[in-house]
């Protein structure tokens, strides 16, 4: 995961989850869901996130 991501723009995304994720900052997708309170729900918005953003700036 890119580190300088900014979970509020991850639409979906509850206050509590991305406060964790900003404050843990995750290298991966497997880190994220590890994190407690992190739920599959929220590691697939990151996911659908990430594959919309890099499609956007690789076209």
């Amino acid at each position: 995961l890119p580190q300088t991501l900014d979970y509020c723009l991850v639409r979906g995304l509850s206050k509590e989850i991305q406060e964790k994720l900003q404050r843990f900052r995750p290298y991966n997708l497997g880190q994220a869901s590890r994190i407690s309170g992190v739920t599959p729900a929220a590691v697939s918005l990151l996911m659908v996130y990430l594959r919309k953003h890099n499609a956007g700036s690789t076209a």
